[in-house]
């Protein structure tokens, strides 16, 4: 039923592609912010764990960001198709908005 719906609504595959970008924002935020707590940690055993947590945040970065280059989600070295996939996606929001 809800593949009927989103295809109805004109959302077929978006659903995919909107998981995706919240996950790639949000293992850019891990990197960024265990870099920054990397940086403050004060014993070496702490520094040690945010190193291995740093690593498996830049190898899910990796992963995602591959997966989304996959599916045409994401283009991070063609401004121009980057910016028609956020056009598309920025108008089925709208749509839903009304």
């Amino acid at each position: 039923m809800t593949n009927m719906l989103q295809k109805v609504a004109g959302l077929s595959g978006m659903t995919d592609q909107v998981i995706a970008v919240d996950y790639l924002i949000s293992v850019k935020s891990a990197v960024r912010n265990l870099t920054f707590a990397l940086t403050e940690a004060v014993t070496p055993e702490v520094r040690e764990i945010l190193h291995h947590q740093l690593n498996d945040a830049i190898q899910s970065h990796e992963k995602i960001s591959q997966y989304m280059m996959d599916k045409g989600y994401y283009y991070p070295s063609d401004l121009e198709e980057q910016r028609k996939v956020d056009k598309k996606a920025s108008q089925t929001a709208l749509k839903l908005a009304d």
